[in-house]
């Protein structure tokens, strides 16, 4: 067998076998534990029940793109507050790296800090170069992923978002 057989042989084997871990639209969402920049510490499983969850995974603090990202949540996060959610950005980067990157862009939302790299590997976000992929997870009520954004647009990420929690008919936030 020539070398360029196996090889692809390996790449088919490893493609055949990480599609078939990625999160879909239906599975129960995996419950995490991250300490966010808040100075809070979250799980889904607080949420069971209450409330649909946002996570925006994104590759690395102060990069372009990821900015551009943090400061649309940052500027128009009042449009995701009148929905019945909460939302996060996620990273694998250290929680005061990501601390220092919510100040600088003025996010009034919790950023998620996953330097284990644990739980952006069970939402089969992490590429091979272990960093998150731009990825956006919709988590229902009862903890069953609703959708998988693979095609974010960091510019307008905000009013992606909220357009796509009213087609999955997440209701507006009731009046306390």
């Amino acid at each position: 067998m020539t070398i360029n057989k196996v090889l692809l042989t390996v790449l088919v084997g490893l493609s055949i076998s990480l599609s078939t871990i990625a999160l879909e639209i239906g599975d129960q969402a995996p419950d995490f534990t991250l300490e966010a920049t808040d100075g809070n510490t979250y799980t889904l499983a607080q949420f069971h029940n209450k409330q649909a969850i946002v996570i925006a995974w994104y590759p690395r603090a102060f990069t372009s793109g990821c900015t551009i990202e943090c400061k649309s949540l940052a500027k128009n996060g009042h449009l995701l507050k009148k929905l019945d959610v909460t939302y996060f950005m996620a990273s694998v980067d250290p929680l005061e790296t990501n601390k220092e990157f919510a100040a600088e862009n003025e996010a009034d939302f919790p950023l998620l800090s996953d330097p284990s790299k644990k739980v952006a590997t069970a939402y089969d976000v992490l590429a091979f170069y272990g960093v998150p992929m731009r990825h956006t997870v919709y988590i229902g009520k009862d903890g069953k992923v609703l959708f998988v954004d693979r095609n974010i647009q960091a510019a307008t990420s905000a009013e992606d978002m909220v357009a796509k929690l009213k087609e999955l008919g997440i209701p507006a936030r009731q009046a306390s």
